[in-house]
């Protein structure tokens, strides 16, 4: 299964190399070393899919009536900007201009696991976005959590 869930602080230069921990490189290595880099729906952030899950996101996508013009506008809007990159042997991965722009990438980024995927993300506006009041989260967690019977999973 893959899993992510480690959070990186790391950097990127100005040519769009990111700088990737050795810890990461070799849990990416492990699968496959080949990667597709897009633009977050959600966030302004980029999302990294190991060419597996990736594979299996395109199998749901697919599904769609593609007859349909909002359909095709979600694909086309889905895929924006999408690109396959590969770590090199410097333990990098290469961020295009559009997506490093997208996602305000300067200097200090923070890698941030997302269980089958990974996070990019400026390091102030992931901070920013993670920042919250315990009550808050507590409320969050209920919201999110409250209702998966965890017992279903053991059967």
């Amino acid at each position: 299964m893959i899993q992510f869930f480690e959070t990186y602080e790391c950097k990127i230069d100005d040519k769009g190399r990111l700088k990737l921990p050795s810890s990461l490189v070799k849990h990416l290595e492990n699968l496959g070393g080949n990667f597709v880099v897009k633009r977050s729906v959600f966030n302004t952030c980029l999302e990294v899919y190991p060419v597996k899950t990736w594979e299996q996101t395109i199998q749901t996508i697919g599904k769609v009536n593609r007859f349909k013009a909002r359909n095709l506008e979600f694909i086309r809007k889905f895929t924006a900007g999408l690109k396959t990159v590969e770590i090199d042997k410097a333990e990098r991965i290469l961020i295009s201009k559009d997506l490093k722009t997208f996602a305000n990438l300067e200097k200090e980024v923070v890698v941030a696991g997302m269980i089958d995927y990974f996070e990019v993300w400026d390091k102030t506006a992931y901070e920013e976005n993670i920042k919250t009041n315990e009550a808050d989260f507590a409320q969050l967690t209920e919201e999110v959590m409250g209702d998966v019977n965890f017992d279903d999973d053991e059967k």
